[in-house]
């Protein structure tokens, strides 16, 4: 039996099953979207999902054809996923919960309709991780020393050009003024996002397999090197005309013009990656 053929015979029995996972994740789901939306370190999951649909949807004929052979181990992934959820609501560790919903879809894939279904939907599955916000004790550890990096870069470079500055951790020291690389200019939050663009770019534009894992590890040097350069810029318009000249529009105008860089140098990295073939 196709994947097709058993949407349509187990449609009732399926639709039940969505049911009682709406039911199961109802506080879970919504206070994840709240947090996108008020979180701006993860503004970009809002995209997460339709891409992950959109990969379903450029597969569909091989899925539709998929042989459907229940696979009962994927029995004990589900098992799995609930006892991640309920260990998550017991602690209120928001993590845990968020993504055994992850876990639960994949379990029930396996379940339900065998391995090679799953072969076709894992990477729109596995891509839907990309959507759950990383624990604050995790994204602090990686962000801090992340910042420090960034900041030791730019003052570097400032140095070369000829400007008298002074760093002490992530505090940059001018003769007139003083400046703190703050979280959002760390490379952090651009990271996160440009992972998720370059998993996407990498799998849309069917790249060898060590060409995907080639453009979606550039993620990390191109966050540095934007960031790097949004510091050093607002370094010298900050000791050039003052700290108001750095701050306000031009703050926000350098975040968003930063990731258009960061895309671009994306664009232009895969650009320099040869297609091949690819693992489906």
């Amino acid at each position: 039996m196709s994947f097709a053929e058993s949407l349509k015979i187990h449609k009732a029995y399926l639709a039940g099953m969505v049911c009682l996972m709406a039911w199961a994740y109802s506080a879970v789901v919504p206070d994840m979207v709240r947090q996108w939306y008020t979180d701006d370190n993860y503004s970009h999951a809002f995209f997460v999902p339709l891409i992950a649909g959109y990969f379903l949807y450029e597969r569909r004929e091989k899925l539709k054809a998929a042989r459907v052979s229940p696979w009962n181990p994927g029995l004990a992934v589900v098992a799995f996923a609930l006892l991640q959820l309920t260990l998550g609501r017991l602690a209120m560790e928001y993590f845990t919960m968020r993504s055994s919903l992850v876990v639960l879809l994949a379990g029930t894939v396996l379940f339900l309709f065998g391995r090679e279904v799953f072969r076709q939907t894992r990477l729109s599955l596995a891509y839907l991780f990309l959507m759950v916000p990383l624990p604050y004790i995790i994204y602090n550890a990686a962000a801090f020393p992340l910042k420090l990096f960034v900041t030791k870069v730019s003052v570097g470079v400032l140095k070369l050009v000829g400007v008298v500055v002074v760093r002490e951790g992530n505090i940059i020291m001018f003769p007139s003024i003083t400046l703190e690389v703050a979280d959002a200019c760390s490379g952090m939050r651009s990271l996160v996002s440009l992972i998720a663009l370059a998993v996407a770019y990498a799998f849309y534009e069917k790249r060898s397999i060590s060409g995907r894992w080639i453009i979606i590890a550039s993620a990390v040097p191109v966050a540095i090197f934007t960031n790097s350069m949004r510091v050093i810029v607002t370094g010298i318009l900050a000791q050039r005309w003052g700290a108001e000249v750095a701050a306000g529009f031009f703050h926000e105008f350098a975040g968003l013009f930063v990731f258009v860089v960061a895309m671009g140098l994306l664009y232009g990295i895969g650009t320099l990656v040869k297609k091949g073939p690819a693992d489906d």
